[in-house]
């Protein structure tokens, strides 16, 4: 019996939503909305009732109804530390995103959210896959020169894993044989370093290279006077770090096909930050094989960036000493999500809870 399932992937200005047959896409979207018109709600949680109209309209058109549906995921926002896989949306997630009990604000904290809306609606469960802050790290990664700040692995979970299955079947091999370093490259950053299946350490956006809006990494003394000195608010500070920083920051843009072209114009600065960005993914992906003592088998480029022949290769260049590069461009996080519903729906995967 084959059953609809309706997936849920919100970001800053775009909520992308998928229907698919058991695993097969009946239709997927992306759902712009307008930043100022976001910009009116007090949190990100208030935003719900607003986006979820956008996503029942998407039903409506394609002459869905919304009873019909079996199951609804979203992706899962910036929770506490938790494991990978299949969780079920219950109260106690949905009071910590909503009002963001020691948690950051981020648009992927509406996927659970979206998803019980929509389960409600629907009388049917609602889950999260593979959230953002799936993976616990040993207790060797967790450690930083300040007691009271414990690393926690914040990354993009849900494509990284989702690639890494798809690598280890092209390769006659499961995902809990091999090793590999991956590198997802969207509007941030992040890298993971998985051994026969487990994460054994991941590099954040503000851990690591900085990115088309991020700034990643820099001197911890030069940021505490970078604040300091221009009087920024701790909302203003994040903004630097998230948003405003990376790419952006450097060239007045967050587009890196905007980049490419200053590039391909013979403007030697947007070529400079642009390598620049490539070695500090280099550099992050040679940190994250040091997790792995250097025995992995590949090293997957992946995320909407790794689309960039320009951006890749000067990646490769760098790392193709340490493991052959594959790159898997572009994100299937929507067909994650669904995946991973049919997997507890049939009966595949258990769904843990908080």
């Amino acid at each position: 019996m084959s059953r609809l399932i309706l997936a849920i992937n919100p970001g800053s200005t775009s909520t992308k939503v998928g229907l698919f047959k058991d695993d097969e896409p009946i239709f997927t979207k992306t759902i712009e909305h307008d930043h100022e018109e976001l910009q009116k709600f007090p949190t990100i949680a208030a935003q719900k009732d607003f986006r979820l109209q956008f996503v029942l309209e998407s039903l409506d058109a394609e002459g869905v109804k919304v009873r019909d549906i079996a199951g609804a995921v979203g992706i899962g926002g910036l929770l506490p530390p938790i494991e990978a896989g299949g969780y079920r949306v219950n109260q106690k997630m949905l009071d910590i995103l909503t009002n963001e009990v020691g948690i950051a604000a981020h648009a992927s904290n509406l996927g659970a959210i979206l998803a019980a809306q929509v389960a409600r609606l629907a009388d049917c469960e609602a889950f999260i896959y593979d959230a953002v802050s799936a993976g616990i790290l040993p207790d060797i990664a967790k450690i930083t020169g300040f007691p009271d700040i414990v690393r926690r692995s914040l990354s993009h979970t849900l494509n990284m894993r989702a690639q890494a299955i798809q690598f280890a079947k092209k390769n006659g091999k499961s995902f809990e044989e091999i090793g590999l370093v991956i590198a997802h490259l969207g509007g941030g950053v992040s890298i993971t370093a998985y051994d026969k299946g487990k994460l054994e350490d991941s590099i954040g956006d503000d851990l690591g290279p900085f990115s088309s809006e991020r700034a990643g990494a820099a001197p911890l003394m030069d940021f505490v006077d970078f604040c300091y000195d221009k009087g920024l608010s701790k909302k203003d500070a994040q903004r630097s770090i998230r948003g405003n920083g990376g790419i952006k920051a450097h060239l007045g843009t967050a587009s890196l096909k905007d980049a490419e072209a200053m590039i391909a114009t013979g403007d030697e600065r947007a070529k400079l930050v642009v390598k620049a960005m490539c070695y500090g993914v280099s550099k992050g992906i040679a940190s994250m094989a040091v997790a792995l003592k250097g025995k992995l088998d590949a090293i997957i480029l992946t995320g909407g960036i790794a689309r960039s022949d320009l951006i890749t290769g000067w990646i490769a260049e760098r790392v193709e000493f340490i493991a052959p590069v594959t790159v898997m461009a572009g994100e299937y996080e929507l067909e994650a999500l669904a995946a991973g519903c049919l997997r507890i729906l049939s009966g595949q995967e258990t769904a843990r809870e908080m």
